[in-house]
């Protein structure tokens, strides 16, 4: 009885695998790999979203992509690619945010921002419109290089000062961005395109109000705060957007806050 049920059971699975070839064949192979009708057609569907230098998309064109991407697969495996440093970081980040998305998915879709939450949000973080000038810095510049720069933003400043109708002006001599050829006209932006540092210093400022220099990742700014938009002009699409990037960012620190006490993070300040 036991022979029979086995042959039985291998006989219905054999039936299932040529009853599933059947619903979704095999229509290529390469590399010792199968590729599916069903995975053809996916790509195929996604093809015919892009124009690709003026060539067609056919059903072949797309075949022959994926028999290349095979190919190319798994000759890169040949010479150990994947385990170059620079593609196990491409391939780390992939998994990092497929996790992320795995994991958040369900609570970011619960955020819900209201008209309320706009204006709560924007009463606290006000638009306003700048001119500056701007002196660049390298990344990391040396002592003499950060004075002499700082020296020359304090006599900017200076004449500034004196003189405000003039900031355009100085800004056109001294500016160091594409910005100084209007003056350093910035126009209108939200914080979050600010850098933090630059926001701080014309938050709750006067129209005409001109920051001491400060520095940035950027380099050395002198801003001259021109506008303050009001609530009723705003843009509340891009508000909401905004709101909806500052919940879900709170989300993942929450998130990650709470993966930290068991991941042994220990950090050795002494050594930063």
């Amino acid at each position: 009885m036991k022979w029979i049920f086995t042959v039985l059971l291998s006989l219905s699975f054999s039936q299932f695998s040529a009853y599933a070839d059947e619903a979704d064949p095999i229509v290529a192979e390469a590399a010792g790999k199968t590729i599916r009708k069903s995975t053809l057609l996916s790509y195929h569907k996604q093809n015919l979203n892009f124009v690709r230098s003026g060539k067609k998309v056919t059903l072949q064109s797309s075949l022959n992509d994926l028999i290349d991407r095979i190919i190319g697969i798994e000759e890169a495996k040949k010479v150990n690619i994947h385990k170059r440093p620079d593609v196990v970081k491409k391939m780390n980040d992939i998994i990092y945010h497929a996790y992320i998305s795995d994991e958040l998915t369900p609570k970011l879709n619960k955020i819900k921002i209201s008209d309320s939450d706009v204006k709560s949000y924007y009463s606290k973080n006000k638009e306003y419109k700048t001119s500056q000038i701007l002196l660049r810095l390298r990344t990391t510049p040396t002592d003499v290089e950060l004075a002499e720069s700082m020296a020359l933003a304090n006599k900017i400043y200076n004449e500034a000062i004196k003189n405000p109708k003039k900031f355009s002006e100085l800004a056109k001599k001294y500016g160091q961005t594409t910005t100084a050829l209007t003056g350093g006209d910035m126009g209108y932006q939200p914080r979050v395109r600010l850098a933090p540092e630059y926001y701080e210093s014309i938050k709750g400022k006067r129209i005409g109000y001109i920051t001491n220099p400060f520095r940035t990742q950027y380099g050395i700014h002198i801003v001259m705060v021109t506008g303050e938009k009001k609530f009723e002009q705003i843009d509340t699409n891009l508000y909401q957007k905004i709101l909806y990037d500052v919940k879900r960012d709170e989300i993942l620190a929450d998130y990650f806050a709470k993966k930290r006490n068991n991941a042994k993070v220990k950090i050795h300040k002494d050594k930063l």
